[in-house]
């Protein structure tokens, strides 16, 4: 079991809990920053109970993570004086049984926003005060909380650039804080070893996620300091080319909490020379941006809890969907469309647990608009394969793509994948890297190559699941006939 302060001493002899979620880092981290300060002792807890987060449980990818950033956790602290204590839900037993041994008087956390969390935090927050112990929660996450703005009229802002100018004015202030150079932690016994979580998969799927990421706080700042020094100053005109390394792929660290916005916000203010508004260089401005894309998520999701499963335009209720019927989603998920950037995409997502933002827009508007199958059986499957499967920024990007959204690309901006591909992976490099069937094929018969008679039985590469052009007219009428049943 666990032993620290008793209770009636004064406040710089006690021991304090710090649950642990999805903020593992030690740096810029609120809740170990105000138990480090205020408490003798620190017990930091990381609680396994993904039934509370029914019915967005992390998916595979997100499971393989979790259990590397979790051992990258404990190997900080440990340099630190401390452990990470793992238990198994429920959190509030759990943290009942933890006060208890330990003698702890306070329990600090920081925030999540997906409805089930907040329901769950709540309801062990006033738990916890009515028992005598202090629970208190902090922004780690977001730099503005999902609350603290609201349009001239009161209202959730649903129109993303007002949101935008709006949350700028908040930037200033992101001085993150140091990790702590020591912390110190009470006697702890009872604690799960890592494997009892069962995060792993069974089954090794997973050698292209290792190849691919370094789960961890140490990896999160490699990674930033490798963005800043070398492609902040290209994002702008090289974001939308998935063929070269152009975006920062932070997401899953963000998602994990291994990294903060405001230590992103620091990097950037640090490393870079000149400076624009609210002391920002310039030339980081369109990603500054899309930092903000991500906070207009939360906002979304916080304001319309019911948005992972329904439509934020209520219109797009009664849009005559299709059942995804015979082998066409299990075509789309393998990555066996036909179609050579759709299924560079989802085959790169299968393999390193990611995929480039332009290309998530391709596969989301074949799914959604040429197929017409719901957006929701797409974003379950980024769900469960996407190491930053995000809950608020998934559901935003598939209803904007899907034109149901808050801010979404009109229905009628359909992506003609192939249009798109000649555009932003012209030498077909993408495509070659990840569907090894076209490899030999010139530019631009890789992007078509169904336009050769013959061509696709010889290399072994499936023909088109849909007609682009005719699906997207159906699509199109669809869409005609629910506007004209409103």
């Amino acid at each position: 079991m666990v032993q620290g302060g008793a209770a009636g001493t004064s406040p710089a002899m006690t021991t304090a809990i710090v649950w642990l979620r999805r903020d593992l880092r030690l740096a810029d981290n609120p809740a170990i920053h105000a138990a480090v300060a205020g408490h003798a002792r620190v017990l930091p807890v990381y609680i396994h109970a993904p039934e509370e987060e029914a019915p967005w449980m992390p998916g595979a990818a997100s499971r393989w993570w979790l259990h590397h950033s979790l051992a990258a956790l404990d190997d900080a602290l440990r340099e630190r004086g401390a452990s990470l204590y793992l238990a198994k839900g429920p959190s509030l037993e759990s943290l009942r049984r933890l006060i208890k041994a330990s003698g702890a008087v306070a329990v600090y956390w920081n925030r999540q926003y997906e409805p089930a969390a907040l329901a769950r935090d709540r309801e062990i927050k006033q738990r916890l005060r009515a028992e005598g112990v202090a629970a208190q929660s902090y922004n780690s996450a977001l730099l503005v909380e999902p609350w603290a703005l609201a349009t001239r009229e009161g209202r959730p802002y649903r129109v993303f650039t007002p949101y935008w100018r709006a949350v700028e004015a908040h930037l200033a202030d992101t001085a993150p804080w140091p990790a702590p150079s020591r912390i110190p932690m009470p006697a702890a016994e009872g604690s799960l070893p890592l494997d009892a979580l069962e995060l792993r998969p069974r089954i090794a799927w997973d050698a292209g996620l290792r190849d691919a990421w370094r789960p961890g706080e140490e990896g999160a700042h490699a990674l930033l300091r490798e963005f800043v020094a070398d492609s902040i100053g290209h994002y702008g005109e090289r974001r939308d080319r998935p063929d070269v390394d152009g975006t920062s792929r932070l997401s899953p660290y963000l998602h994990a909490g291994e990294l903060s916005p405001r230590q992103i916000l620091a990097a950037l203010r640090d490393h870079l020379p000149s400076s624009g508004s609210q002391g920002f260089p310039s030339i980081a401005a369109p990603y500054v941006r899309e930092l903000g894309w991500r906070e207009f998520s939360y906002h979304l999701l916080f304001h319309h809890p019911d948005t992972p499963e329904r439509s934020l335009n209520a219109q797009f209720e009664r849009f005559p969907w299709r059942e995804p019927t015979g082998d066409l989603l299990e075509r789309w998920q393998q990555g066996h469309t036909g179609i050579p950037i759709v299924d560079a995409g989802m085959r790169q997502l299968w393999k390193t647990g990611w995929m480039h933002n332009r290309v998530r827009m391709l596969v989301a508007s074949l799914l959604s608009k040429n197929l017409r199958i719901h957006w929701s059986h797409g974003a379950r499957w980024f769900w469960d394969t996407l190491v930053d499967a995000d809950l608020a920024n998934n559901t935003q990007g598939w209803q904007w793509t899907a034109g149901c959204g808050a801010d979404a690309a009109p229905f009628f901006r359909i992506f003609n994948p192939v249009v798109q591909a000649l555009r932003f992976d012209p030498r077909g490099e993408y495509i070659r890297r990840w569907v090894p069937e076209l490899r030999d094929l010139p530019a631009p018969l890789l992007h078509e190559p169904w336009r050769e008679p013959g061509l696709l039985g010889r290399i072994g590469y499936a023909a088109p699941m849909v007609d682009l052009a005719s699906s997207r007219d159906e699509a199109l009428a669809a869409y005609q006939a629910m506007r004209a049943n409103r």
